[in-house]
């Protein structure tokens, strides 16, 4: 092979140089590619989110979402509280690095959000999530009754009832009242017996005697108050007597004639007469006579008889019944055979008291007989 003669040489050392060129100016334009990405500030390329169950108490979770730009990338948060549809939002305390957030009293019924910074050696975005769905009360769940309260025992006066508050569902722990309530025979028209206590007992007393008694039983927790009331008791009874040995009913005073029985009897113990002394001109006599029993008690609703001896100086009247005082009163009116003798001085009274119901001359009765002073000179 021939050499190149001089011409030839100097064209082929332009080509090599032009290509050396370009080689140069596409390294420089690598060189800039390269340091114009190395120094990339953050660019945000999917949003923020907050994960976790939005209840007070419950925590959330956030995630920075996803960043183009130069690494590393470093991350801040800021949380907001916001309204229900995600607007009006304020912050909760400042930034942080912190990447969960518990939820707190403050936050129900509002929405939160996160609001995210990412950082790098050539600058910093912020994004911000969309906004949780609206913050529920923690175990929300007020009393709701399952089974009704109750009230046991004796239904006397005297003796005590016993409240139970049934059972009921919801947030613990519930706390009891009870409101005892006196009602009418059929547990209506109901009346407040007292203010509300915590007391699980109730004595029942002599206003509640004829009435029935219900209990309100008011449960509360922290998320709510209700009230239920239990079904009425047994009409309330007298208080009973203790057993009778003598026919006499305990206690001192005057005694309702019910309430004797044999061996008890009854006594006329006093006698009054008006006018004191009977004349001729006497057209009406007035007795009364006093009944009692069990060493003088006074006894109410005994019935008296009383006819004057000889039969048909004075009429019969009718029966008459004792007083609270023990005294009954019975008025006589002249008869045709008044007097019975010119010499007579004195009226003899026959007298019989018994109580209802029983034989004329049985049961617990008594008889006697008394005189009242004649006078016939007037």
């Amino acid at each position: 092979m021939t050499k190149a003669s001089g011409p030839h040489r100097v064209a082929r050392s332009a080509a090599l140089a032009a290509v050396l060129a370009g080689l140069v100016a596409l390294l420089a334009v690598l060189a800039a590619t390269g340091s114009a990405a190395s120094t990339a500030a953050p660019v945000n390329t999917s949003p923020p989110t907050l994960a976790g169950t939005p209840q007070e108490g419950q925590t959330l979770t956030a995630s920075p979402g996803a960043y183009s730009g130069t690494t590393p990338i470093t991350y801040v948060y800021q949380y907001r509280r916001c309204d229900k549809t995600g607007g009006s939002c304020s912050n909760i305390g400042g930034t942080t690095t912190q990447t969960i957030y518990k939820l707190t009293s403050a936050d129900v019924g509002n929405t939160v959000r996160v609001q995210v910074t990412a950082s790098n050696s050539s600058g910093s975005t912020t994004a911000t999530s969309v906004p949780s769905a609206v913050i529920q009360k923690a175990n929300s769940a007020p009393p709701k009754n399952t089974t009704a309260p109750t009230l046991s025992g004796t239904p006397q006066e005297g003796q005590t009832l016993t409240a139970n508050p049934g059972s009921y569902s919801g947030s613990t722990p519930i706390t009891y009242q009870f409101q005892y309530r006196r009602c009418d025979k059929n547990g209506g028209s109901c009346s407040n017996s007292g203010g509300t206590t915590t007391q699980t007992t109730y004595k029942l007393t002599s206003a509640d005697v004829g009435n029935t008694v219900r209990v309100n039983v008011i449960a509360t927790n922290k998320d709510g108050t209700i009230t239920t009331a239990s079904a009425p008791t047994a009409v309330i009874a007298v208080i009973a007597a203790p057993p009778v040995t003598n026919g006499c009913p305990s206690g001192s005073g005057g005694i309702d004639i019910s309430k004797l029985s044999l061996p008890a009897r009854l006594a006329i113990d006093g006698q009054q007469a008006s006018p004191s002394v009977i004349r001729r001109s006497t057209s009406d006599l007035t007795l009364r006579f006093h009944v009692s029993a069990c060493g003088g008690r006074p006894v109410q609703g005994a019935l008296v008889y009383a006819t004057a001896v000889p039969f048909e100086q004075f009429n019969v009247p009718p029966e008459g019944s004792s007083g609270s005082d023990g005294w009954a009163t019975l008025t006589l009116h002249k008869a045709s055979r008044f007097p019975a003798s010119s010499r007579e001085q004195l009226l003899a009274v026959f007298v019989r008291v018994r109580k209802s119901g029983e034989s004329l001359i049985g049961g617990i009765s008594t008889r006697l007989l008394v005189s009242f002073p004649v006078s016939l000179r007037g």
